[in-house]
């Protein structure tokens, strides 16, 4: 049998068939979409401004005019309605005939003014800006392959003409092997040395140096780029310390390292560096610097070099004298501030911001102002000012200085209460004015100090006035007898007491 193809629905407008990937629908019609357009003007149509009748299509306006309501009497009378027929479009050709614009006449501005492609004048609502000129838009197109360009393809070439990227690296870039990352990188264009005759390595090899000599165009003193000296054009310049390079030129000037914005380090002299060369030649050098020898770079200098790069310092820090109360404590020289240390108000240098005793250096967390208006470490402060030999806390956290075990002398606390006012201090200053622990009359100090209702008290004194109970924040209360107790002993002493308070004689005691 015969192949038959499927029969397709015909344009009502032109009678050939319509397939699916051109089709518009109106009125139970398929057209093409180039004679979807109005039977009076010739306007093109969409979904919304579309009126079918009897097969013919016809824009909104057009539509009124064949087929809606004329003259007097409908609706709100004839003011507002119309008796154009339609019969002034019948010859009328509109936009949908798509037909060539008239070459127009283009006024001639004076030499050096106008369009640098054609001579005319330009004006401002068609002007496209390169090379500090206006353009047409109709002549803003690469001088070689006529590609329409725009202010972010547009590059300028030497020859003051304008090119697209791919043309400018053609006729400008740098061509063969070896530039960048190599020959996968670039281009080089067949229709410049394909000559037949099989010589296109001697072509490519005399366009290399011909072509990517950088520093052929050699700018004014001070303007080009800082290393060869050659004009620098914006397709090629990279910017550093506010001078412009050639993409070629940007380089390390030691190793030759090719660099980017990310790896350029700027050196003192006004050249460029990669990061190693720089931090050779211009970082820190010698052992001591930061974290040790390690972490430094010292290659290629002699010792001697070293030293005399190395900053002087004077480990003596009673040279400079001050003013006597306003230096260091401990060696009476003045304190600057980066070497500065606070303790109870006064200024140490970090070297001396050490335990007087033991002579471990300290900081801010270990440090413990002592009475004597000198610094110690937290164990030495211990030996010297804390609590001595038996009842306090728990034995095995006391230091005795005359050599016997206090582990025994602790058990027998928890035996005998009464012998646990032999904690508390019986010689010394005793604090003036009321201002010492209410329970001693002792001077507190800032490491054994515990606050209860505004008052200051020893950490070994801080126990309940009936039981004896060492206390802390979570079991303590403030009787009104300005002492403190633990909540059994408060309960029984200042507590309710007898029947009938609260639900009943059960929950009391008469204690």
């Amino acid at each position: 049998m015969p192949f038959k193809p499927a029969d397709n629905p015909k344009c009502p407008k032109c009678g050939k068939s319509v397939y699916a990937a051109e089709e518009k629908v109106a009125g139970g019609f398929k057209f093409h979409k180039m004679c979807f357009k109005c039977g009076m003007c010739n306007k093109m149509l969409d979904s919304t401004n579309c009126a079918e009748h009897e097969g013919e299509l016809y824009c909104k306006n057009c539509h009124a005019r064949k087929y809606g309501p004329k003259g007097y009497g409908f609706g709100g009378g004839a003011g507002c309605l119309s008796m154009d027929t339609g019969e002034h479009l019948a010859g009328y050709v509109g936009e949908g005939a798509r037909a060539p614009m008239e070459p127009r006449a283009i006024a001639k501005a004076p030499e050096g003014e106008g369009c640098p492609r054609c001579g005319g004048f330009v004006y401002a609502a068609e002007q496209m800006l390169a090379r500090g000129r206006g353009w047409h838009k109709e002549c803003f197109k690469c001088g070689d392959c006529s590609k329409r360009l725009d202010s972010v393809r547009v590059c300028e070439g030497p020859d003051k003409d304008i090119y697209c990227k791919a043309c400018y690296g053609k006729k400008f870039g740098p061509k063969g092997y070896g530039y960048g990352q190599g020959a996968g990188a670039l281009q080089s264009d067949a229709s410049l040395y394909t000559n037949g005759d099989g010589r296109d390595g001697e072509y490519l090899a005399n366009k290399k140096n011909t072509l990517n000599d950088v520093a052929k165009i050699q700018a004014p003193k001070g303007q080009g780029c800082p290393r060869c000296g050659g004009c620098v054009y914006a397709a090629e310049q990279v910017l550093a310390k506010g001078r412009e390079w050639h993409r070629k030129c940007f380089k390390c000037r030691d190793c030759t390292k090719q660099l980017d914005s990310m790896l350029a380090c700027d050196g003192p002299d006004k050249d460029v560096y990669c990061k190693t060369c720089y931090g050779k030649k211009f970082g820190p050098h010698g052992y001591g610097f930061g974290g040790g020898a390690g972490f430094l770079q010292t290659d290629g200098l002699t010792d001697e070099e070293i030293s005399s790069m190395r900053p002087f310092y004077n480990p003596d820090t009673t040279s400079i004298k001050a003013n006597p109360g306003q230096g260091c404590p401990r060696c009476g020289g003045a304190v600057f501030a980066a070497e500065q240390q606070l303790a109870k108000g006064t200024m140490w240098h970090k070297k001396c911001f050490n335990c007087c005793d033991c002579h471990r250096p300290l900081d801010s967390m270990l440090a413990c102002d002592g009475p004597d208006k000198e610094i110690y470490c937290r164990a030495c402060y211990g030996k010297k000012f804390g609590p001595k030999g038996f009842g306090y806390g728990f034995a095995p956290t006391l230091v005795s200085t005359s050599g016997e075990s206090t582990c025994q002398l602790g058990f027998l606390r928890s035996l005998c209460k009464c012998c646990s006012n032999d904690a508390r201090p019986t010689h010394g200053l005793k604090a003036q004015g009321g201002k010492g622990c209410p329970r001693c009359g002792f001077e507190v100090y800032a490491a054994e100090q515990m606050i209860s209702k505004n008052r200051i008290w020893h950490k070994r004194c801080f126990g309940c006035k009936d039981c004896g109970r060492s206390l802390d924040s979570t079991n303590l209360n403030d009787g009104p007898d300005d002492d403190i107790y633990c909540r059994g002993c408060y309960g029984r002493n200042f507590g309710p007491k007898g029947c009938g308070f609260g639900i009943g004689a059960g929950t009391l005691t008469m204690a």
